[in-house]
């Protein structure tokens, strides 16, 4: 059994970047924690806090997680505090948890509370002597990382894949708990749009869905 830790910036980010991984940890009997940073009150919506957690937590269940964490940072405003804050935030749950591995954001997403995710995450995981974390992955977000600029420098560049083909249809019906983040298609943050990106993700390593991940760090004992 593996200890694994999800860090997203925001309620329902942990489904649209993991939720089919996460459901294939739950079936190989892995212990998943989830961390979310953010408040959840959109700029679109204000006053829908106490709605998003209780999304995320009915998603929690739906993906068979018992162990959620919701903090508050302001929604896309991580950058008006302290990194270190939200460094320590991310050191007291590992240091409880002691988890091997950690999926968080990639780093050069559009939306400037993942980049500071991944700041803060990588921050909270140095590899000190006995530390616990051995891999760290990061995922994409539809809607903030194919939306950056295409440079060689930003660009998301996958070298892990997870086959989620039993996973595809209850990730997109789990995500229907997050009724406001999602978009008719042809916008990316649709059903269809989530589908069509696991099949290409798929199609690229001969699976019929995937998620894809880039390996930030791999330490074999």
């Amino acid at each position: 059994m593996n200890k694994i830790l999800i860090i997203g910036a925001h309620p329902d980010d942990e489904i649209l970047g993991v939720g089919g991984t996460i459901l294939k940890h739950v079936k190989a009997g892995d212990q998943v924690k989830i961390l979310i940073l953010g408040d959840g009150e959109t700029a679109r919506e204000t006053g829908d806090i106490a709605k998003r957690q209780n999304q995320a937590q009915t998603a929690a269940m739906a993906l068979g997680v018992k162990d959620l964490i919701l903090e508050k940072l302001p929604d896309n405003q991580f950058d008006s505090m302290p990194l270190l804050e939200v460094v320590k935030k991310i050191e007291k749950v590992i240091s409880e948890f002691k988890p091997e591995i950690v999926y968080t954001h990639h780093g050069n997403d559009l939306n400037i509370d993942h980049q500071l995710t991944f700041q803060a995450v990588i921050t909270a995981c140095r590899p000190q002597p006995e530390f616990c974390v051995k891999k760290i992955l990061t995922f994409e977000t539809l809607s903030s990382t194919e939306w950056q600029n295409k440079t060689s420098d930003k660009i998301f560049l996958p070298n892990e894949y997870q086959d989620i083909s039993e996973f595809i249809d209850k990730k997109i019906e789990i995500l229907k708990n997050y009724q406001d983040e999602l978009r008719l298609y042809p916008h990316p943050r649709s059903a269809e749009g989530i589908k069509i990106l696991a099949q290409y993700r798929g199609l690229e390593v001969g699976f019929k869905y995937a998620e894809a991940f880039c390996l930030i760090r791999n330490i074999i004992n």
